[in-house]
């Protein structure tokens, strides 16, 4: 997630972060729009974006909770 992040912040498109992540022969091997991977890239980076908007406090939280109980 982290390193989608990091490629989305620096300009790079969802294809070119999925090339990265998986490799270009896994990326070539099905058409784009309809691929698992284009889906599974395009959740990373809107995760990413989330946690970065202060979302990774909630799994503190979440954690905190747990441990406590």
């Amino acid at each position: 997630m982290l390193r989608a992040l990091d490629a989305r912040a620096s300009g790079a498109v969802h294809r070119e972060i999925a090339v990265a992540l998986y490799g270009p022969a896994r990326v070539a091997g099905e058409p784009w729009k309809s691929s698992s991977l284009r889906d599974v890239t395009l959740r990373l980076v809107r995760d990413g974006q989330a946690m970065a908007r202060g979302g990774y406090l909630a799994l503190l939280n979440a954690t905190r909770s747990i441990g406590e109980a």
